[in-house]
C-alpha cells in the first residue's frame, strides 16, 4: 500500500470512527435533543469531497456499525445513512460548489429529511410521536457543519501534503 493511500485512509477511517464515538457520548436528558447525527455529517463530507471513498454501501455499513454500537433498531441508522449518501451523491455536482451558507441550508434540509425518515421508521416499529425537541438536532448539526467541514478539510489536505513529501 502506498503512503498516499495509507495517510488518506487513516484520515477517512479516523473520521468515521470518531463520528461513531461522538454518537456514543452520554449527555444529560436535557441536552440529548441537541446531539447532532454525527455519522450523517461525516457521510455528507466524504460523499462531497471524495465520492470514491463514500458510497451508499459504505454508508449503510457505517450505519450498521452505529446500530450495533448504540443498540438501536438494527438497520435504522443504516437506512438513514444510505438515504443521506444517495441524496448527496446525486446532488454532489451542485452542492460541492455552493457557498457555505447555501451548503448549510442544504445540510439542514438533509438532516430534517433524516429526522422524517427516522420518525417513519419508528412509527412503523410501533414508536410514538416525537416531541418538539426532536427537531432541534438538525439545527445543531447545521451549525456544526462549517466547523466539521473545515476540520476534515484541513486534516485531508495535511494528509495530502504529507503524501507529497
Amino acid at each position: 500500500m502506498s503512503t498516499r493511500n495509507r495517510v488518506g485512509g487513516i484520515v477517512y477511517a479516523a473520521s468515521l470512527v470518531l463520528s461513531l464515538l461522538l454518537g456514543l457520548v452520554a449527555l444529560p436528558a436535557s441536552l440529548l435533543p441537541l446531539k447532532p447525527f454525527w455519522p450523517a455529517l461525516v457521510v455528507v463530507y466524504w460523499a462531497l469531497e471524495a465520492p470514491e471513498k463514500m458510497s451508499i454501501g459504505r454508508a449503510f455499513v457505517l450505519g450498521l456499525a452505529g446500530d450495533l454500537l448504540t443498540g438501536s433498531l438494527l438497520g435504522e441508522q443504516a437506512l438513514r445513512l444510505a438515504i443521506v449518501a444517495f441524496i448527496v451523491l446525486r446532488l454532489r455536482a451542485r452542492m460541492r460548489f455552493f457557498p457555505m451558507l447555501q451548503q448549510c441550508l442544504a445540510i439542514f434540509a438533509l438532516l430534517v429529511n433524516d429526522r422524517v425518515v427516522m420518525l417513519m421508521i419508528r412509527a412503523f416499529s410501533g414508536g410514538g410521536m416525537a416531541e418538539w425537541q426532536y427537531w432541534i438536532a438538525p439545527a445543531v448539526g447545521t451549525l456544526a457543519w462549517p466547523w466539521l467541514f473545515l476540520a476534515l478539510d484541513v486534516a485531508r489536505q495535511r494528509g495530502a501534503r504529507a503524501r507529497e513529501a
